[in-house]
C-alpha cells in the first residue's frame, strides 16, 4: 500500500526530473552566422543543430584537438 510520504516523494522525483530536463534544453545563447576563429560563415544547419555555435566546424576540430593536448600534457 502506498501511503502519503511515498506518493510525495515521487512527486518530488517527477518534478525535479521536470525541472532539469528544463534548463539543460535551454537554448544557451544565439549561434553566430560567421566564425569567431577565421570569419567564414558558418552553414545555416550547424547552427541549428548546435545553439550558441561560435566556430565553423575546421576551427572547432582544432580548438578541441588544442584542449585535448594541453590537458594530456599536465
Amino acid at each position: 500500500m502506498v501511503d502519503i510520504m511515498d506518493r510525495e516523494q515521487q512527486r518530488q522525483a517527477e518534478q525535479l526530473a521536470l525541472d532539469i530536463a528544463a534548463v539543460t534544453q535551454r537554448p544557451k545563447c544565439v549561434s553566430a552566422f560567421f566564425c569567431q576563429e577565421c570569419d567564414s560563415a558558418i552553414p545555416e544547419a550547424r547552427r541549428r543543430a548546435l545553439s550558441g555555435v561560435s566556430r565553423c566546424v575546421a576551427c572547432q576540430e582544432i580548438a578541441e584537438l588544442r584542449a585535448r593536448h594541453y590537458q594530456s600534457g599536465r
